[in-house]
């Protein structure tokens, strides 16, 4: 097995994430907080808490969505631009689709000290949308949905669940940022490849 950017993504955020769930201190301190970003310059947090999770089954989940589809668009990356060159654009995809999901919440609870999130899912959601991006007509099946779909499909439906769970609210859940880290996914992808999105549309239309 190619040792890639993807895969060594995984084992530190699993490593990390395992010492937080009994380091409470080291959670704490790597939670995003855009209280703290603002009025202690906590920066760091913003990326932080990528690699940190609430549990197993946070953790177990979003590191299987990132893997599955994740390892699809960094293949199809190393094989575009090349094996070094392909893995920094995921790198890039993963790690400014993580800043991307945190705007958002930023704006709202930029003076809120008692608002905290943790999990890669902004940045795992930018990976998701990327592979459907790279090719929308794909089929997907989920865990929760038992036959196969296809991309383009089921990204309109992941937004617009997204959207609805944002507004009613009290779910304990970012949607906010798995909304953002969705929409730089798909920009990303249409910066490096403008061709993707023609060919969506010649195919749609």
């Amino acid at each position: 097995m190619t040792i890639t950017a993807l895969l060594v993504i995984i084992i530190i955020t699993g490593l990390i994430s395992y010492n937080a769930f009994s380091n409470v201190d080291l959670k704490n301190r790597w939670m995003y907080s855009p209280y703290l970003c603002k009025n202690d310059k906590e920066y760091y947090r913003i990326f932080s808490h990528l690699f940190i999770h609430a549990d197993f089954s946070h953790l177990l989940f979003n590191m299987l969505s990132l893997y599955f589809l994740g390892n699809f668009l960094i293949q199809n990356f190393m094989l575009t631009y090349g094996l070094w060159v392909g893995q920094i654009h995921f790198l890039v995809l993963y790690f400014l689709g993580g800043l991307f999901a945190t705007l958002i919440p930023y704006f709202r609870n930029q003076d809120n000290p008692s608002y905290m999130a943790l999990g890669a899912s902004g940045a795992v959601s930018a990976v998701i949308f990327g592979a459907i991006m790279w090719d929308p007509f794909m089929k997907l099946q989920l865990l929760f949905i038992p036959i196969p779909i296809p991309a383009y499909v089921f990204g309109p439906l992941y937004m617009a669940y997204e959207i609805y769970s944002d507004r009613r609210g009290n779910t304990g859940v970012a949607h906010d940022a798995h909304i953002g880290g969705a929409i730089f996914g798909v920009l990303y992808i249409l910066i490096i490849n403008v061709d993707k999105g023609k060919e969506l549309i010649d195919k749609i239309f």
